[in-house]
């Protein structure tokens, strides 16, 4: 993929790999996307935790915590844990 920039941009982003520390363009803008997504997908569970909100709040029954602590542990499959 090439991108065409202004020549400002250009050098926003070579100061940048400077002071920052990147070894290359496409290392910052590859940073710069991954930030996006993580933005992006706190935007998406604010939503939902938002829309889960709304309405009357209903018990949690034990079904409920075994799926959630299943739905935890399954995520978690394969995972490295760090030790403190």
């Amino acid at each position: 993929m090439n991108i065409s920039l202004p020549d400002e941009m250009r050098a926003f982003i070579e100061e940048q790999m400077t002071r920052e520390g990147y070894a290359s363009a496409s290392e910052y803008v590859r940073d710069l996307i991954r930030e996006a997504e993580r933005r992006s997908a706190k935007r998406e569970l604010e939503a939902k935790l938002a829309e889960g909100l709304q309405g009357p709040p209903t018990k949690m029954t034990r079904k409920d915590w075994q799926s959630i602590e299943r739905e935890a542990l399954d995520g978690l499959a394969g995972e490295t844990l760090r030790t403190l």
